[in-house]
Protein backbone atom coordinates (compact mmCIF):
# COMPACT_ATOMS: atom_id res chain seq x y z
CA UNK A 1 0.00 0.00 0.00
CA UNK A 2 1.11 3.10 -0.85
CA UNK A 3 0.51 6.66 1.34
CA UNK A 4 1.88 8.72 -1.01
CA UNK A 5 -0.14 8.15 -4.30
CA UNK A 6 1.45 8.09 -7.66
CA UNK A 7 -0.37 11.29 -8.65
CA UNK A 8 1.03 12.95 -5.31
CA UNK A 9 4.11 12.58 -6.21
CA UNK A 10 4.00 13.70 -9.14
CA UNK A 11 3.06 16.72 -8.38
CA UNK A 12 5.77 17.17 -5.19
CA UNK A 13 8.65 16.33 -8.67
CA UNK A 14 6.35 19.38 -10.28
CA UNK A 15 6.16 21.77 -7.13
CA UNK A 16 10.00 21.05 -7.49
CA UNK A 17 10.66 21.92 -10.89
CA UNK A 18 8.73 24.96 -10.41
CA UNK A 19 10.98 25.47 -7.16
CA UNK A 20 13.75 25.74 -8.90
CA UNK A 21 12.78 28.50 -11.28
CA UNK A 22 11.06 30.46 -8.72
CA UNK A 23 13.35 33.53 -9.41
CA UNK A 24 13.25 32.72 -12.90
CA UNK A 25 9.60 33.62 -13.85
CA UNK A 26 6.93 30.82 -15.33
CA UNK A 27 7.80 27.27 -16.99
CA UNK A 28 5.60 25.87 -19.38
CA UNK A 29 3.54 22.80 -18.68
CA UNK A 30 5.39 21.11 -21.28
CA UNK A 31 8.70 22.16 -19.68
CA UNK A 32 7.79 20.97 -16.38
CA UNK A 33 6.38 17.73 -18.15
CA UNK A 34 9.03 16.52 -19.99
CA UNK A 35 11.96 17.83 -16.77
CA UNK A 36 10.03 15.28 -14.58
CA UNK A 37 9.00 12.52 -17.07
CA UNK A 38 5.36 13.13 -16.51
CA UNK A 39 2.62 13.08 -19.20
CA UNK A 40 2.00 15.95 -20.38
CA UNK A 41 -1.92 15.40 -19.84
CA UNK A 42 -1.39 14.36 -16.41
CA UNK A 43 0.97 17.25 -15.81
CA UNK A 44 -1.79 19.35 -17.04
CA UNK A 45 -4.46 17.87 -14.69
CA UNK A 46 -1.84 18.30 -11.33
CA UNK A 47 -1.18 22.15 -12.29
CA UNK A 48 -4.73 22.71 -12.68
CA UNK A 49 -5.55 21.23 -9.36
CA UNK A 50 -2.57 23.08 -7.67
CA UNK A 51 -3.47 26.29 -9.72
CA UNK A 52 -7.63 25.90 -8.33
CA UNK A 53 -5.81 25.37 -4.54
CA UNK A 54 -3.54 28.31 -4.93
CA UNK A 55 -0.26 26.84 -4.78
CA UNK A 56 1.04 27.71 -8.36
CA UNK A 57 -0.17 30.98 -10.51
CA UNK A 58 -0.33 30.50 -14.26
CA UNK A 59 -0.19 33.33 -17.20
CA UNK A 60 -0.69 33.32 -20.50
CA UNK A 61 1.32 33.84 -23.68
CA UNK A 62 4.42 33.20 -25.78
CA UNK A 63 6.31 33.05 -22.03
CA UNK A 64 3.31 31.93 -20.51
CA UNK A 65 3.08 28.92 -17.92
CA UNK A 66 3.20 28.31 -14.21
CA UNK A 67 4.97 29.66 -10.92
CA UNK A 68 4.91 29.50 -7.55
CA UNK A 69 2.16 31.61 -5.72
CA UNK A 70 4.48 31.72 -2.65
CA UNK A 71 8.19 31.27 -1.89
CA UNK A 72 9.28 27.63 -1.85
CA UNK A 73 10.11 27.60 1.80
CA UNK A 74 6.34 28.69 3.00
CA UNK A 75 4.81 25.89 0.94
CA UNK A 76 4.40 22.26 3.12
CA UNK A 77 4.34 18.72 1.79
CA UNK A 78 1.27 18.22 3.16
CA UNK A 79 -0.53 21.55 1.57
CA UNK A 80 0.65 19.74 -2.04
CA UNK A 81 -0.46 16.22 -0.70
CA UNK A 82 -3.84 17.27 0.69
CA UNK A 83 -4.43 19.07 -2.77
CA UNK A 84 -4.15 15.92 -4.72
CA UNK A 85 -5.28 13.09 -2.54
CA UNK A 86 -6.71 14.50 -0.02
CA UNK A 87 -5.77 13.56 3.76
CA UNK A 88 -3.77 10.82 4.17
CA UNK A 89 -5.08 8.62 6.92
CA UNK A 90 -3.70 5.77 8.56
CA UNK A 91 -6.21 3.68 9.03
CA UNK A 92 -10.07 4.15 8.54
CA UNK A 93 -11.01 3.99 12.29
CA UNK A 94 -9.25 7.98 12.05
CA UNK A 95 -11.73 9.14 9.79
CA UNK A 96 -14.11 9.81 12.70
CA UNK A 97 -15.08 8.34 16.65
CA UNK A 98 -17.92 6.49 14.99
CA UNK A 99 -15.85 4.44 12.36
CA UNK A 100 -14.92 2.04 14.53
CA UNK A 101 -17.31 0.07 16.89
CA UNK A 102 -14.86 0.06 19.09
CA UNK A 103 -14.23 3.62 18.93
CA UNK A 104 -12.28 5.03 22.35
CA UNK A 105 -11.78 1.19 23.87
CA UNK A 106 -9.03 0.19 21.33
CA UNK A 107 -5.81 -0.01 22.31
CA UNK A 108 -4.21 -0.31 18.79
CA UNK A 109 -5.92 3.42 17.79
CA UNK A 110 -3.93 5.44 20.47
CA UNK A 111 -1.02 4.25 18.66
CA UNK A 112 -2.02 4.68 14.94
CA UNK A 113 -3.48 8.40 16.63
CA UNK A 114 0.14 9.29 17.47
CA UNK A 115 1.67 7.91 14.41
CA UNK A 116 -0.85 9.65 12.32
CA UNK A 117 0.19 12.70 14.60
CA UNK A 118 4.16 12.48 13.32
CA UNK A 119 3.47 11.84 9.83
CA UNK A 120 1.25 15.08 9.26
CA UNK A 121 3.74 17.04 11.63
CA UNK A 122 6.55 16.00 9.39
CA UNK A 123 4.60 16.88 6.32
CA UNK A 124 3.77 20.18 7.65
CA UNK A 125 7.24 20.96 8.76
CA UNK A 126 8.89 20.30 5.29
CA UNK A 127 8.37 22.48 2.66
CA UNK A 128 9.16 22.39 -1.11
CA UNK A 129 12.21 24.19 -0.49
CA UNK A 130 13.36 21.88 1.66
CA UNK A 131 13.33 19.22 -1.25
CA UNK A 132 15.16 21.69 -3.54
CA UNK A 133 18.06 21.92 -1.15
CA UNK A 134 18.18 18.29 -0.12
CA UNK A 135 20.59 16.17 -1.18
CA UNK A 136 19.84 12.98 -3.30
CA UNK A 137 20.17 9.77 -1.40
CA UNK A 138 21.36 6.59 -2.22
CA UNK A 139 19.10 4.03 -3.17
CA UNK A 140 19.50 0.98 -1.08
CA UNK A 141 17.25 -2.17 -1.79
CA UNK A 142 15.14 -3.40 1.27
CA UNK A 143 16.19 -6.74 2.28
CA UNK A 144 13.46 -9.56 2.34
CA UNK A 145 13.79 -12.49 4.33
CA UNK A 146 11.95 -15.28 2.47
CA UNK A 147 11.47 -18.85 4.12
Amino acid sequence: MDILRRNTDYALRLMTSLARNYENGSVSTRVLADEQKVSYQLACKLMQRLHGARLVDSCMGPKGGFRLRRAPEQISLLEVVEVIQGPIRLNRCLLSDTTCPRGGDCPIRARITELQGHMEEYLNNVTVGDLVKAPKPEMKQRQVNRK
